[in-house]
């Protein structure tokens, strides 16, 4: 079974993740066939749109925890997969249709998508503060959201899709029956404008979204290196084992109150 499957209309191309029964997780073979997937999306000239979507009940669970706990960790070698879709180096634009679940790595996958359309019952959770030392704190900066609602998302709150909607984060909700339908009318009113202003319009649009400033990007990576290692693996562990975790927390209590430090 392919875990990534492709069909044509014309010169839109939907690429829909295929392994259902673990909701789409990232496991390293999906990861692998998503990146080919994309690169000959990239390099074939008479595609110019992609609708990026999912088998069955989830978009993307996001990382694969079981395959994470046989491993020791998180794929180390995920960051150098030559992905043009994740690295941001793709200059077609991508219409996410999220037919169910996105969470962690799948909310990032809807994340950088372009035009977004989901059905009523989809799910949406940033995960990083249940998985790492610190959680997804640049996800609804990025997204625009206000302060509070880009906290709720940073602490690992579920969000409904008709919630995204209203807070501007999905540009349409529909039933399941109409998703790729509407993708697709999307796709067409694409192709309906002239090459170059679609292609640098996009461009254009995916450079103003809001940064994160180098100090506090600096800030982050201190923080993603204190308090206890151990939780790094125990929240997979007890994810794969069915079971609430036991997190350490720090490896010295202290380290609580001694925070890193912002730069001037």
């Amino acid at each position: 079974m392919a875990f990534v499957e492709t069909e044509r209309h014309g010169q839109v191309q939907v690429v829909r993740m295929n392994r259902p029964e673990r909701l789409n997780a990232l496991g390293r073979e999906l990861r692998l066939g998503l990146a080919e997937t994309w690169r000959t999306f990239r390099d074939d000239d008479g595609l110019d749109v992609a609708i990026f979507t999912g088998t069955g009940r989830g978009f993307c669970a996001g990382e694969d925890m079981k395959e994470s706990v046989e491993r020791g960790g998180p794929d180390p070698d995920r960051e150098t997969i030559d992905d043009p879709f994740m690295k941001g180096t793709l200059m077609k634009p991508v219409i996410a249709a999220v037919n169910g679940f996105a969470m962690g790595g799948g909310f990032q996958l809807v994340e950088r998508t372009d035009l977004r359309v989901a059905v009523h019952a989809a799910v949406f959770e940033i995960s990083e503060a249940k998985r790492w030392l610190l959680g997804g704190y640049d996800h609804g900066f990025i997204a625009g959201m206000p302060h509070p609602i880009a906290t709720e998302m940073a602490l690992g709150f579920r969000f409904t899709a008709e919630r995204l909607y209203q807070l501007g984060f999905l540009n349409r909700v529909v039933e399941p029956d109409a998703l790729i339908p509407t993708a697709l009318e999307m796709a067409e009113h694409l192709l309906t404008l002239p090459p170059a202003a679609r292609v640098n319009t996009v461009y254009m649009m995916r450079q103003m979204r809001a940064r994160v400033s180098p100090p506090l990007k600096k800030l982050a990576d201190a923080l993603h290196d204190h308090g206890a290692k151990s939780d790094l693996m125990e929240s997979r562990r007890a994810f794969a084992e069915k079971r609430k975790p036991n997190f350490k927390g720090w490896d010295d209590p202290a380290d609580r109150h001694r925070l890193p430090k912002p730069e001037a």
